[in-house]
């Protein structure tokens, strides 16, 4: 486990952060690499996005990767939806465990939601690990689109908050 694990409001000198995670190894689980023009709307939204937080996650100081929560419809139910990525330099260290349990504590402050919920490729071994880790609960296997108009198959996980 890396020592100084931390998470910081997402910030306009982001993007550069953003861009490392869109490379092809990082994105193989969710539809490969995005635009440019993608990669610039994603960052605005996640300077914007008001239902929901983004954070830039720091080991030692230096950026490691991102985390965050959004809201989400999930059968029927509102729920808070999480998601992180963490740079292969920094993967195999409990940076992804320690910024999914940060969130979901973020989460649960929030008081408005009573699940969050993660939805990793069925394939992607270190993430359903990480929820696992992370305390989640294995719900299922689910049908997902992502990015719109590529369906996947995904655990769905979740954690009462």
């Amino acid at each position: 486990m890396t020592a100084n694990i931390r998470t910081e409001p997402w910030s306009e000198g982001d993007l550069g952060l953003l861009r490392r995670l869109n490379a092809p190894e990082m994105t193989t689980h969710l539809g490969g690499p995005e635009t440019e023009a993608r990669l610039v709307d994603r960052h605005r939204r996640y300077l914007a996005l008001g239902d929901g937080r983004m954070f830039r996650v720091e080991v030692d100081g230096a950026p490691a990767g991102s985390v965050g929560y959004w809201a989400r419809s999930w059968q029927g139910e509102p729920v808070w939806e999480v998601g992180w990525s963490v740079l292969p330099e920094f993967q195999g260290r409990g940076v992804a465990r320690a910024a999914a349990l940060a969130v979901v504590g973020f989460a649960r402050a929030e008081g408005t939601r009573r699940w969050a919920r993660a939805f990793p490729s069925v394939d992607h071994t270190a993430s359903n690990a990480v929820c696992r880790r992370a305390g989640f609960t294995f719900l299922g296997e689910v049908d997902f689109e992502y990015p719109p108009g590529r369906p996947m198959r995904c655990g769905d996980w979740g954690v009462e908050l």
